[in-house]
């Protein structure tokens, strides 16, 4: 059975054409959906990967921090004991 141009009726190729575009839109609609939920997951994967550098920059400062501290009283308990031994050995002078 082949078709020939006398046998397609003008609302059938206007209803053919209709249903074509709809689609197409259809298609791209969710083709556009799709890549704007990509791109947000990228987005908020890229987020949490952030906000994991900074916890991560905070740990590190807070256990700097730490760090210095008791570097600082450990130098301050040297110099204690050293004025103690320079004020003993002026005394054994």
């Amino acid at each position: 059975m082949y078709l020939s141009a006398e046998e397609i009726t003008w609302p059938e190729i206007t209803a053919f054409l209709g249903l074509l575009v709809a689609v197409l839109f259809l298609f791209g609609f969710t083709v556009a959906s799709w890549l704007e939920y990509r791109k947000l997951k990228v987005a908020g994967q890229q987020q949490e990967d952030l906000r994991q550098l900074v916890r991560r920059y905070e740990q590190l400062a807070e256990n700097s921090m730490d760090a210095q501290q008791r570097i600082a009283t450990d130098v301050a308990d040297l110099r204690t004991r050293t004025a103690s031994i320079e004020t003993i050995l002026r005394t054994v002078e």
